[in-house]
This record gives structure tokens, C-alpha cells and sequence, in this order.
């Protein structure tokens, strides 16, 4: 299909890309424009303005933070999959990366454009949130920062406002007793997971002593597992922590898997995740 009329601005920095959004509640930003573009030809999106940030080169970086490690919003997925500061410090995020869509979306595609999108079946904002990662937003009121926690609101959806925008990604340094682990289910490699499971597990002499664990797609926004930590907090197994995969979730019923086969993936991608995160 043919994507409804809009008009098109070229940012030639931060600050002129959000007085730009800040001017029309119903202008978008365009990144690598693999999540938007086919919106557009769907119709599912209809911006009024696209606001074109792929040449705000200084937001292109991983950087050590201190016990952080900062990574700017336009940092392609291939780049992020590449980076010896991830792949050392924090690599279920190197790791993911390589596993997002195919060739052509990974050097194309953007971490912030993924993060900022919002999709519940996206593999990225799940790492996030088992995370714990910090998001910088800047606006015009200047910059702030906001919790993996509090930044993915809804089905495309996050706290990003109107005229502001996803600058950089803050993750933490994974200390050496820290496993991990991203698992997922997806019928063909470039398709959206159909579920999957980020999981950290801290270990002492081989044995978890606790754990973060995040669900993809099995809820309008990326999901903690928390009984599943608490859980492996009490010194369950693998195998007895991933049955209480599905609580508080709510997916949904689609193309791809019902709701319950989903709840049944959740359970078994869990134990799997676990299990590697602890090897």
C-alpha cells in the first residue's frame, strides 16, 4: 500500500529535531525506519510529519559510563551486536542484538528506533527491563532520565512526550558471577519472537542466588517475571522456577500462537533461559 500524505523535515541536531516534534503532536521520528516505514504502508501509522534523525551522527556511540555503559540512540544493531565494550561488559545485549530480523534490519535498524517503537514482540525493550537500564530523554524542559521500568507504557507506547526524544541507553556493567541468557521462539529467522525470555542470574559457586526475568510478548509491554524470581530467590530449580512463568501475564491470541501455547512457550523458554544464564 501507499502511506498516507506527510511531510518531511530533516533535524540538524537534538534540539532542532525536538522543537520540530515539539510543533505538531502528530509528527514521528524517522531512525532507520525499519518499525515505521511498513506502519506507513499499512496505514497502521499516519504521521502528519516525519522528522528525520539519521544524520544526528553524535548519537551514534557505546561509551563506558562508570559502572554503566552508555549507548547512543542511533547506534545501529550491527554496531551494538559488534561492540567490544558490550560484548565485554554487558553482552546479553551484543548478543541480542545479533538476533533481531536479518542482515538487512540489523545494519539498517536502530536500538533507540527499536526501544522507541515500542513493540511488544521487539527483543530489545524485554533486555531492558531484566536490565534494570536507565533511558535519557531530552526536550525541551532539558534532559531527564527515566527507569526501564516506567519507560514502556503501553503497545507502542512510552514515556517519551511530545517534542522530546530518546537520546541514549544506559546498561549495567554484569559482574563476573552474573549468568545470562536470551531465548526465543520465532517460526522463521527474521520473524518477530513469538515469545521470549531474558534472564540474569547471579551465582555463588554455581548456584543461583537470584535472578531477573523479563518476558517478550506476552503482554502489551515487556514484563517482569516476578514470581519467577522470587522463585529462584527461594532456591528453586530451573525447571520448578519456569512453571510460574505465565503469572500476571496476558497475551494475546494471533497468527503467530494462541494466548495459551504462548503461556506454554513462556514456561518452557524460562527454563531454558534459566538454565543457560546458570551454565
Amino acid at each position: 500500500m501507499i502511506p498516507a500524505a506527510f511531510d518531511y523535515e530533516l533535524a540538524e541536531s537534538v534540539e532542532h529535531a525536538c522543537g520540530l516534534l515539539g510543533t505538531d503532536p502528530d509528527a514521528m521520528v524517522l531512525a532507520g525506519g525499519h518499525s515505521l516505514l511498513p506502519a506507513m504502508k499499512l496505514r497502521i501509522a499516519r504521521p502528519s510529519k516525519l522528522v528525520d534523525i539519521g544524520r544526528l551522527s553524535e548519537l551514534a556511540y557505546v561509551r563506558d559510563a562508570g559502572t554503566q555503559l552508555a549507548i547512543g540512540a542511533l547506534t545501529r544493531h550491527v554496531a551494538v551486536h559488534a561492540d567490544p565494550l558490550l560484548q565485554e561488559h554487558c553482552p546479553i545485549v551484543s548478543t541480542t542484538a545479533g538476533k533481531i530480523g536479518d542482515p538487512q534490519v540489523r545494519h539498517r535498524g536502530t536500538i533507540g528506533g527499536s526501544l522507541a517503537h515500542s513493540d511488544p514482540a521487539s527483543d530489545l525493550p524485554a533486555v531492558m527491563l531484566a536490565l534494570d537500564a536507565d533511558f535519557v530523554i531530552v526536550g525541551a524542559g532539558g534532559e531527564r532520565i527515566v527507569a526501564a521500568a516506567d519507560f514502556f507504557t503501553g503497545v507502542f507506547e512510552t514515556a517519551v512526550g511530545q517534542g522530546e526524544l530518546l537520546t541514549e541507553i544506559r546498561v549495567p556493567k554484569l559482574a563476573g558471577s552474573s549468568g545470562w541468557a536470551y531465548v526465543k521462539y520465532h517460526r522463521r529467522a527474521q520473524d518477530w519472537a513469538t515469545v521470549g525470555v531474558a534472564a540474569l542470574v547471579h551465582r555463588d559457586n554455581g548456584s543461583a542466588t537470584g535472578a531477573s526475568v523479563a518476558l517478550t510478548n506476552m503482554g502489551g509491554t515487556p514484563l517482569r517475571a516476578f514470581a519467577v524470581e522470587e522463585a529462584v530467590a527461594k532456591g528453586s530449580s530451573p525447571a520448578d522456577a519456569a512453571t510460574h512463568a505465565a503469572v500476571g501475564t496476558e497475551p494475546s491470541s494471533d497468527t503467530a500462537a494462541s494466548a495459551e501455547f504462548r503461556k506454554h512457550l513462556a514456561r518452557v523458554l524460562t527454563k531454558r533461559a534459566l538454565a543457560e544464564a546458570l551454565a
